[in-house]
């Protein structure tokens, strides 16, 4: 017997978006193989169109064509939902569009938030939208059982903010041993001739920062971009760099193994992002054996430590595309990171450890001394510091 768990807070799976469905997809089917019943929510109109995935079962909620509002209704419908169901725990990934509803949380399950990143910092919003995110923030705290931070940054935020304690774990990555070189021919692209980036196109991102870099230092090589450029600030990066010959934008890449072949045959794999927690690109070009230029800052550094090349500005990223290659330090560094994914960040051991948090959650509302109704229980490792 396990847990019976709903998971709210995403676009839907299989993913088809961004950071929260790819943990959704690979978590959800991961407690499934646990022995828990699991349940994710997903908008109407998602591709996929079964009413289950990997054992997952999927509860379709309207999702009205109304830009952000729509997020916001889209999450009370699926609230609404849950509070008709039977959870043990209920799961909600970020609080962005949720917490406004708190006070029509399930009263029942357990109510479990990932906090995700410190959304009121991201640059593309208006100072009234970051007054409200903050705002949003507080609410989630407030109407939270238990909090989840995906990366040390947001635990100790977290706690200094707030008081409150949360349980760090981070994100994991497939490893993928098949490469489909068939992908650069499709890109016109050859081994160690290209860097690449893999983002959402939005500011606190850094690909403009990027691209210019790139332009500035003019090696002669092509730079992947890969992504939806479908929203306004996608489309301004394409009207700008639109005469760049060796800027390459690909739209967004779903094929795994694609886009890991792609990762592995960069010469250099940028990642932008200065803004939230542990990213799931981010240890997914670890796991493709990626050398990694990074942005300096606390979320990327909790990851990479010494094993990455880091860049805070158009300059900075030009001089690592000019500096001279060090092959036996870099080796290093992909050994180092790839070594990571093995032992740490993979999502085996994400599953072992959001298990047992929802299982020591469960207890501790129930006010259990124990929970011998579910065998098996496994042991999480201790997480790295």
């Amino acid at each position: 017997m396990g847990l019976n768990i709903g998971i709210v807070g995403t676009r839907g799976i299989p993913n088809y978006y961004g950071g929260f469905e790819q943990v959704a997809s690979y978590l959800s089917a991961q407690l499934v193989d646990r022995g828990n019943a699991v349940t994710v929510y997903s908008p109407h109109n998602h591709p996929y169109r079964e009413d289950t995935w990997k054992g997952v079962r999927i509860i379709r909620c309207y999702d009205p064509p109304l830009g952000t509002a729509g997020q916001f209704v889209y999450d009370l419908i699926c609230l609404l939902d849950a509070r008709k169901r039977n959870f043990d725990v209920l799961l909600l990934l970020g609080y962005t569009s949720s917490s406004v509803w708190g006070r029509w949380y399930p009263k029942g399950p357990v109510i479990i938030n990932n906090m995700d990143g410190l959304e009121w910092k991201r640059s593309k919003y208006s100072l009234p939208v970051r007054s409200f995110l903050k705002y949003a923030e507080r609410l989630a705290v407030r109407f939270s059982d238990y909090y989840i931070a995906d990366s040390t940054a947001i635990r100790d935020y977290l706690q200094w903010q707030y008081g409150i304690e949360s349980t760090y774990i981070p994100y994991g990555a497939e490893i993928i041993s098949e490469e489909d070189n068939k992908i650069l021919k499709t890109w016109g692209l050859s081994r160690d001739q290209y860097y690449m980036i893999v983002a959402r196109m939005e500011p606190e991102n850094n690909i403009e920062m990027v691209i210019e870099g790139f332009l500035l230092s003019g090696t002669g090589k092509k730079m992947l971009v890969v992504g939806d450029t479908g929203n306004e600030y996608g489309k301004h990066l394409q009207e700008r760099f639109a005469g760049q010959a060796h800027v390459v934008f690909t739209g967004p890449i779903f094929d795994r193994v694609g886009l890991h072949t792609l990762k592995t045959c960069a010469s250099l794999y940028f990642h932008g992002h200065s803004v939230g927690g542990t990213n799931p690109s981010l240890l997914e070009a670890m796991a493709s054996r990626a050398l990694i230029a990074a942005h300096n800052n606390p979320f990327n550094k909790a990851i990479l430590g010494k094993d990455a090349l880091y860049f805070t500005t158009k300059e900075g990223v030009s001089g690592l595309l000019l500096r001279d290659i060090q092959a036996g330090q870099d080796a290093a560094m992909v050994r180092r990171n790839f070594e990571k994914i093995s032992s740490h960040y993979n999502w085996e051991m994400v599953a072992d450890e959001y298990e047992q948090f929802m299982y020591e959650c469960y207890a501790e509302k129930r006010q259990l001394l124990s929970y011998p109704a579910f065998p098996g229980l496994s042991t999480a490792r201790p997480v790295l510091q």
